[in-house]
């Protein structure tokens, strides 16, 4: 596999891991470890998108299924086509019996493999993700700079006042 591949996919996967979970407002400690987490869930899935027998041995069984319904499909509309009154509803019929066919013929077991593979990146990396923002809890937890969740304090809300008389009067009163 190339470099670029093996490197490139699952450092995209972890920093749009991490950017993502900055823009939902996590902590940067915890989108770190989200980048981190979803970097590795892209090489796991990356791992696993190699192996194209993903489909296991379902996929002759969906590809069949598959192919005896859109022939079905193509059946009906070349019928419906020759009970058309209308010259151009009965050539869009025949058309669409036409596609109905040929994606018929692209459904197999190897296609499938494929499609479940294109998924298997960006569903590891993001669960992987998930991971990493629920681990960034702990060291929150513990107090730890760079974890905790919120804003900055506002120094000269009221609401943050020393002053044991009452929240609703500031520390410093002027004469």
């Amino acid at each position: 596999m190339r470099g670029t591949l093996k490197y490139g996919v699952p450092i995209a996967a972890g920093l749009g891991v991490g950017g993502y979970a900055l823009s939902q407002g996590e902590d940067p400690g915890s989108a770190a470890l989200a980048a981190g987490a979803g970097l590795l869930g892209g090489a796991a899935g990356l791992k696993g998108a190699r192996n194209i027998a993903l489909a296991g041995k379902y996929g002759g069984q969906l590809s069949r299924q598959a192919q005896g319904l859109l022939g079905r499909a193509e059946d009906r509309l070349s019928r419906a086509s020759y009970g058309a009154k209308n010259d151009l509803v009965s050539d869009a019929l025949l058309n669409l019996s036409g596609a109905a066919g040929n994606v018929a013929e692209q459904i197999t077991p190897r296609n499938i493999g494929k499609a479940m593979a294109a998924g298997a990146v960006p569903a590891a990396a993001l669960t992987a993700g998930l991971g990493g923002v629920a681990l960034g809890a702990i060291p929150g937890a513990m107090g730890l700079p760079g974890f905790q969740q919120g804003g900055g304090i506002d120094p000269e809300s009221p609401y943050i006042s020393q002053n044991p008389r009452g929240l609703g009067m500031t520390t410093m009163q002027y004469v």
